[in-house]
């Protein structure tokens, strides 16, 4: 006589992923600011170490570092020059801020997290055509026209038959179910437009 024995096994519980909502965006490697501003800051800081060590040499200094020196000195802080150059270095400063500030990448919007390891984005411009070609598969819609941002959907729709609140209504429940199922983490706000189409002449 046998006896069938049965073994539980426990699995270690998986860490749930993020609510919806609180996925942050991609952030861009921003490669060409950074090479540009890193190959200023070597040609720069190569042609005064050079010009430093020339002095201490006993030779003398480069025309450049002596004409920048004698306008640095002679020239008064209102000069116009002088605020057109700070003008410039304060713009490329606000603007090599914003770009370390900001993530960037905003074609790419931050999808729901299946696996905490794990982060997916999706192309707004593929985003874009899946909502388009599920309008485009709805009854009397003739020419649909989609622009996609991180908060909303807009939809402009094209029926050449049928009574448009029937298919503003199709189209309304088609669209916010495919805008669920696109798995985004802030899902955008539908806002939808149904027109016929102009007459020709």
């Amino acid at each position: 006589m046998s006896t069938d024995q049965t073994q539980a096994v426990e699995r270690p519980p998986e860490a749930a992923p993020p609510p919806a909502g609180h996925e942050a965006r991609f952030w861009s490697p921003r490669r060409a600011p950074a090479a540009l501003v890193a190959t200023l800051f070597l040609v720069t800081s190569a042609a005064f170490l050079y010009d430093i060590a020339a002095v201490r040499a006993h030779h003398p200094a480069m025309h450049w570092r002596r004409a920048l020196a004698r306008q640095l000195a002679t020239r008064p802080l209102d000069d116009t020059w002088v605020l057109v150059g700070a003008g410039i270095a304060a713009a490329l400063g606000a603007w090599l801020l914003t770009l370390a500030l900001t993530p960037g990448l905003r074609d790419v919007l931050p999808m729901l997290r299946s696996h905490p390891d794990v982060r997916a984005g999706l192309r707004r411009d593929a985003a874009a055509m899946a909502l388009r070609d599920r309008a485009m598969e709805i009854s009397g819609v003739r020419r649909v026209r989609v622009r996609l941002n991180r908060s909303r959907a807009h939809v402009l729709a094209v029926s050449h038959f049928r009574e448009l609140d029937e298919v503003r209504a199709d189209l309304d429940t088609a669209l916010t179910g495919a805008i669920h199922g696109l798995g985004l983490a802030h899902p955008p706000r539908l806002t939808l437009n149904v027109i016929r189409p102009g007459r020709k002449g």
